[in-house]
């Protein structure tokens, strides 16, 4: 991983979209921080397009598309996008658009029940994630949101179980997410671009900020991609990483990015 410092003018001025995780990318200590809420505010009025790829559920993409200053979300690991369009006249109010992802099954389904099960009995200390009410297709068990905070082994355990049954699975910085279905952030994200943007797929027009393992597949893809600085704590978990790290974490870290970002395109 390179400092922001290494990323180029030339590269900073290609950017249209900016993309990032949420917990412990944009947040820090659970907690969205104002410079980390500045920052996008900063991308948007910029003209780029801003758009948060998360595992939190559809209850959180709701609000986040109605009040945040983006142009989308896209939620639990890739399952659904939501975002807003202009009403029609005068003083109408934006419209909110949904896409759910033609692989995603809903969170009912009988193997995520036993994945449930199992990992209750086999790794003490795991439990529901408490926004498991606000998810529509995946479950999300934690192991680092609240207390007792377990170890990175256990969320692995979970994992194992979860792709023993024939689900999918990701660890996060907090929880372990579940799904029946071949879809990840990447492939939601590469369809929500080329089908509300038109994007071609010019990779080098994509910056995705993350850092944790469930963040891999992003960091492969793009070659501008950026870790906050927690993401080294994740090294020995990870075979790919984002080819710039900042300096700082959480959402101080987001913020440094979006700064660097938008300082070095004017300076182009």
């Amino acid at each position: 991983m390179n400092p922001l410092a290494k990323m180029s003018a030339a590269q900073a001025s290609g950017i249209r979209f900016v993309l990032m995780d949420i917990d412990d990318t944009l947040t820090t200590n659970g907690k969205l921080p104002a410079p980390a809420y500045t920052a996008l505010w900063n991308l948007h009025d910029a003209g780029l397009k801003v758009i948060p790829v998360t595992g939190r559920p559809a209850g959180w993409c709701d609000l986040i598309a109605r009040q945040w200053p983006v142009d989308g979300v896209i939620g639990e690991n890739g399952a659904l996008a939501f975002w807003e369009e202009p009403g029609s006249g005068g003083m109408a109010r934006p419209a909110l658009r949904q896409e759910f992802n033609p692989a995603a099954l809903r969170n009912d389904h009988p193997a995520l029940t036993r994945i449930k099960e199992r990992a209750f009995a086999e790794t003490p200390g795991i439990r529901p994630a408490k926004d498991q009410f606000a998810r529509m297709f995946d479950i999300a068990l934690d192991f680092a949101e609240e207390e007792p905070v377990l170890p990175l082994e256990t969320a692995e355990q979970v994992r194992a179980i979860a792709r023993a049954e024939g689900a999918q699975a990701k660890i996060s910085s907090i929880h372990v997410n579940i799904w029946m279905g071949i879809y990840d952030k990447l492939s939601m994200s590469e369809r929500f671009l080329k089908k509300r943007f038109g994007w071609a797929g010019d990779l080098c027009q994509v910056m995705f900020a993350g850092d944790s393992p469930n963040d891999e597949p992003m960091f492969a893809r793009f070659p501008l991609a950026c870790g906050v600085a927690n993401v080294n704590r994740y090294c020995p978990y990870m075979k790919t990483f984002p080819a710039f790290a900042a300096s700082k974490e959480g959402g101080e870290g987001f913020a440094e990015i979006a700064e660097t970002i938008l300082r070095k395109r004017g300076a182009n």
